[in-house]
């Protein structure tokens, strides 16, 4: 396992999401130009805020693939690699809907230090297909690649999908350590909601001193309750400018045209400092 003190300048990390643009050939892509200004404004922001580190994602490319085409994979790559210029805190790479191999390339490629794996030991069925976790193949293509210093970061029964193989979320949990996870990602059950306290108590207690993170639905409200439980943040859409659109109205509660707002993210951090220091 790749400790948390090794990737970040603290163990208890504050994450925030580079949302980017659709990609080349999707839906309302924008040039690739302006795919790269945006995501550096919000990398620069998360960056100035005080932020330990940043994950790039591919949320805007709907619909979803489990594993992505050539021309995500080339245009990911090049917009990662110029924030990775710019940007001097620790970098993740997460390429929805679960591509792994294209996620552990394009790490290495910009010398990322982590990844995130939404489905690494869980069945579940999504709007884009049933996704079977492999965990094996994911380990195995890390070493094949030569990535072994790359943290793997892996959901368990994530966020957006029904599961398949039901059991407690402790048995996932204890599953995912056991195969070379780095790191537990816990979620609601959609973007925008956090996990229920019972659950994380639950995960807690299943992984003892592992480390886990909140990968939605964190607030200035909840914060206490979360760190309570977890040892970091992943956080995006909450401290985005602009209004959130409801579940029914669209997948994501904000558009890509909607940046980080500085002033959001200082508060949550100042939050989050204040939760993580009285824990």
């Amino acid at each position: 396992m790749l400790d948390f003190g090794s990737i970040f300048k603290t163990k208890r990390p504050l994450i925030g999401m580079v949302h980017l643009a659709p990609l080349l050939g999707v839906t309302d892509a924008p040039e690739i130009e302006k795919n790269i200004e945006n995501a550096l404004k919000d990398a620069t922001t998360l960056q100035k805020a005080g932020f330990d580190s940043i994950i790039i994602e591919n949320n805007y490319d709907l619909p979803h693939d489990i594993f992505v085409k050539p021309n995500v994979v080339s245009s990911f790559t090049y917009v990662a690699n110029e924030i990775a210029k710019e940007i001097s805190i620790p970098i993740g790479i997460c390429v929805l809907w679960n591509d792994f191999y294209s996620a552990l390339s394009i790490a290495k490629l910009i010398n990322a230090s982590y990844v995130r794996v939404p489905v690494f030991v869980d069945n579940v069925k999504t709007n884009y297909g049933v996704v079977t976790g492999d965990a094996s193949a994911v380990t195995n293509f890390r070493k094949q690649i030569s990535a072994e210093n790359i943290a793997i970061f892996t959901d368990i029964q994530v966020k957006h999908s029904e599961l398949l193989n039901v059991r407690p979320l402790s048995e996932s949990a204890k599953e995912a350590i056991k195969k070379d996870s780095d790191g537990l990602i816990v979620t609601g059950k959609w973007t925008g909601d956090a996990p229920k306290a019972s659950d994380l108590e639950e995960v807690r207690e299943a992984a003892d001193k592992f480390p886990i993170l909140i990968g939605s639905g964190a607030d200035i409200d909840n914060l206490q309750t979360l760190t309570k439980y977890a040892d970091g943040i992943i956080i995006g859409t909450a401290i985005k400018e602009g209004e959130s659109l409801t579940k029914e109205q669209h997948v994501n509660l904000k558009g890509f045209d909607k940046r980080i707002s500085l002033e959001k993210a200082e508060k949550f951090r100042e939050k989050f400092l204040r939760c993580v220091s009285i824990g």
